[in-house]
């Protein structure tokens, strides 16, 4: 877990030093406090649940809503949460296939339902 903060944290330094602002400068704007910013950046903590505000950050950050950055940013905010993105769990579908995928990266071999639902969903699209 201290990867995905420490990546998760990573990124936001990076963009809000592309955005030319100081973790002060930042944190004026936002209102979020210095200190805590600074754990985020270091991997320390994870970043808050609280999706209108990382929405402040990204709009702070200058990423336009539908960019790929701030898709990027979004995700990997969820990801340092140890969440998954709502619009993949709004996809039944997708949901089906969570638990295959998770087995899957950690190189565990799917079950034969596994291979069957997803042989019926591929014979159907």
């Amino acid at each position: 877990m201290k990867k995905v903060l420490l990546n998760f944290g990573e990124s936001l330094k990076k963009l809000r030093l592309d955005a030319n602002l100081t973790l002060r400068d930042i944190c004026k704007i936002v209102s979020y406090d210095p200190s805590n910013w600074s754990k985020i950046e270091r991997g320390v903590m994870a970043p808050p649940k609280d999706a209108k505000l990382l929405e402040n950050w990204a709009e702070a950050l200058k990423l336009a809503k539908e960019s790929k950055e701030y898709s990027q940013f979004m995700d990997e905010a969820k990801v340092a949460q140890g969440s998954i993105p709502e619009d993949i769990l709004a996809d039944e579908n997708i949901i089906d296939y969570l638990p295959a995928f998770f087995r899957t990266v950690r190189n565990k071999k799917p079950t034969k339902e596994d291979i069957d639902l997803l042989i019926s969903v591929l014979k159907n699209k």
